[in-house]
């Protein structure tokens, strides 16, 4: 197959005068993480750093202007592919070991995942093609011999510490189901959770290896006690409490035989 060549592989949108969201136009929807940017008076956060497929910080240059601390809410390969790009790097402790070695199971191809895998995936609703881009970003790029590259964190966090960039103050959740080490980070003076895959409003995935219904299940009843005003969720668009409200609670109509809401 013949990809054509996109140099500029990130788009970019401003929510506000701290966050950008940033992300990969040319990828699947299964593996288009949203990367978040946030302006702190000290320094940056970086949540999420996509597949690393072409250079988030030099893309992004121009919006780095403060030393920057990355976080991944997990190390799903579309999650931590740019990582290895900052020097400052924070992952939940129980996940971090993921980060000692490349993730050479990471794939842009549809066959190199079990068929099992691929049932779990579709039944959930996404639809896998054979490929999971339609650009590459420069010429002569080798989709066969992707890798999440190796990126040991200098920081673990558990649930309940903080991290504090100056100006803005955020308490890490530990918001396990879809993976072991799933956080949020949640800014309680603003009412604004980044939830990367544990919440988003799109197809969840708790059948995947690491994954645990009824971790998933606590932590849907977490969420519904969180006052939350907006969620910016690992993947598709962003939505308030209301929305949260419908995912959760349908989310444990299906998985909690006690949930009665």
């Amino acid at each position: 197959m013949t990809f054509q060549i996109s140099e500029k592989w990130f788009d970019f949108r401003k929510i506000d005068d701290d966050i950008t969201l940033i992300w990969e136009p040319y990828t699947d929807p299964l593996i288009r993480c949203n990367i978040w940017h946030i302006k702190g008076r000290d320094q940056d956060l970086l949540v999420d750093t996509g597949l690393g497929i072409a250079s988030l910080r030099q893309a992004a240059k121009a919006l780095f202007d403060k030393p920057i601390l990355a976080v991944a809410t997990h190390t799903h390969y579309d999650h931590i592919g740019g990582f290895h790009e900052f020097e400052n790097r924070v992952v939940h402790r129980i996940e971090a070991p993921l980060l000692e070695a490349s993730q050479d199971f990471a794939t842009l191809r549809r066959d190199r995942l079990s068929p099992d895998f691929i049932a779990d995936l579709e039944a959930t609703g996404y639809v896998l093609p054979e490929f999971f881009v339609t650009a590459i970003p420069f010429k002569g790029f080798d989709i066969d011999a992707y890798e999440a590259k190796a990126a040991p964190a200098h920081r673990l966090v558990s649930d309940g510490d903080i991290i504090d960039i100056g100006r803005r103050r955020f308490e890490v959740l530990h918001l396990p189901g879809h993976s072991p080490g799933s956080i949020g980070l949640w800014e309680a003076s603003t009412g604004t959770l980044f939830s990367g895959d544990a919440i988003y409003d799109g197809p969840l995935l708790d059948r995947i290896p690491g994954s645990d219904i009824g971790q998933y299940v606590r932590t849907m009843h977490r969420l519904l006690r969180l006052p939350v005003r907006i969620v910016h969720g690992g993947h598709d668009p962003s939505f308030g409490r209301d929305r949260l409200h419908e995912i959760a609670t349908t989310y444990l109509r299906t998985n909690d035989g006690s949930f009665a809401g």
